[in-house]
């Protein structure tokens, strides 16, 4: 199962709602995302005349495409319904959220995106982030070796 995930969303904003929406691509990028040759790095969701699309999206040239090969990093459009997608333009007009990708999969062989609404962090919130993991990770460490 192809999954590409955003791992730097999760560092850089605090996630509090996350929605599935659906993505509009040609053949040649879905044979792309197949094949792995995809990221979400720093790629974001925005909203105009009331349909949502994804911006600087990374998807890679299908090798065996030829002249019909796609643009790598153009605008998508991302499928939701009409009350979702102005639930979501309230809130990030009025709050200040961002909507991140976080991750990029298929399901019944449709592409799908999870998109996150989140919050910026500010650096000190990134340290204490950071601080937390390297106590899980500390106290994983001992578990695994108290009961190997």
């Amino acid at each position: 199962m192809i999954e590409i995930k955003n791992k730097k969303a999760y560092f850089d904003y605090f996630i509090e709602e996350e929605i599935e929406a659906g993505i509009v691509l040609k053949g040649t990028e879905i044979k792309s995302i197949r094949d792995g040759l995809a990221h979400l790095k720093d790629s974001y969701a925005i909203i105009r005349n009331n349909e949502i699309f994804l911006l600087n999206m990374y998807i890679g040239k299908y090798s065996d495409a030829g002249v019909f090969n796609h643009e790598e990093r153009r605008t998508r459009k991302l499928l939701l319904n009409k009350s979702e997608i102005l639930k979501l333009r309230d809130k990030i007009e009025i709050t200040g959220y961002t909507l991140v990708p976080l991750k990029l999969y298929f399901k019944n062989n449709k592409a799908k995106i999870l998109l996150g609404l989140g919050k910026g962090k500010k650096n000190y919130d990134k340290r204490e982030s950071i601080k937390k993991n390297d106590i899980k990770r500390e106290l994983d460490k001992t578990l695994k070796n108290k009961f190997n």
